[in-house]
């Protein structure tokens, strides 16, 4: 219902960010771009590892040339069977890795890298009989600039829950865990002085009242992430060809 909200909110004349994932088609998310460049309203996608203060780190990193991104290493894992949420309440609509979860690393990887994806494969295990979601795929991109990620994702995953990422650089290893970061000896690293908060979710909040009083493109406008849903579409295309 992603797309239709802003759509809807967009038609009213009022700005929006909408959370992750934008839509779960490409031409959704096609339609809620176009119609924010008609109205011209900030129009933001809830992308939170862009603001999230351990990725931050690394970006500002790599802006000032002090970082490469040669590789970087996700994992997403989960242990969600049944259309349950966190706190074991029954859920209207059923999550996938793709469209959802995957789109947080698709976007993350290009815009860590500074460079477009011109390379996706995809290759995702047995469709649930009932979910009708396939609960384990794998995922590979490769940047214009040679820099390449491997996305590991699961539904069937009985253990620490949440997503890990890992870059490998010219010159550093940084592990990144929501909000904080490790080099990859694990030697924590302090985020505290990145922004004005060490909350991902605050920073994106702050980002999309500041981005309407100073009348600007906010970071992560849904302009920016419309490359990520090309990708997730293109191998939305390459799995069900499969």
């Amino acid at each position: 219902m992603h797309a239709a909200q802003s759509i809807a909110c967009l038609k009213a004349g009022k700005h929006v960010q909408v959370e992750i994932p934008l839509a779960d088609s490409w031409k959704d998310a096609e339609a809620v771009v176009s119609l924010a460049k008609e109205k011209g309203l900030v129009a933001m996608c809830g992308h939170t590892r862009r603001f999230n203060p351990s990725h931050q780190y690394v970006h500002n990193k790599v802006k000032a040339g002090e970082f490469n991104i040669q590789q970087m290493d996700v994992q997403t894992y989960f242990f969600r069977r049944t259309n349950m949420n966190a706190l074991g309440q029954p859920r209207s609509w059923t999550d996938h890795l793709l469209w959802h979860h995957a789109a947080h690393t698709v976007d993350l990887f290009a815009y860590q890298a500074g460079s477009q994806i011109v390379k996706a494969n995809a290759v995702q295990g047995p469709i649930h009989p009932s979910l009708g979601i396939a609960m384990d795929m794998s995922i590979q991109l490769k940047a214009a600039n040679g820099a390449i990620c491997t996305l590991s994702l699961s539904f069937n995953n009985d253990g620490p829950l949440g997503t890990y990422f890992r870059y490998i650089g010219d010159n550093a290893t940084y592990l990144a865990r929501y909000d904080d970061l490790y080099t990859g000896k694990e030697e924590q690293i302090d985020v505290s002085k990145v922004a004005v908060s060490i909350n991902g979710i605050e920073l994106q909040d702050r980002e999309f009242f500041s981005a309407i009083k100073d009348g600007r493109e906010p970071n992560s406008s849904v302009a920016q992430v419309l490359p990520c849903y090309k990708v997730l579409h293109e191998l939305e295309l390459q799995l069900n060809a499969s």
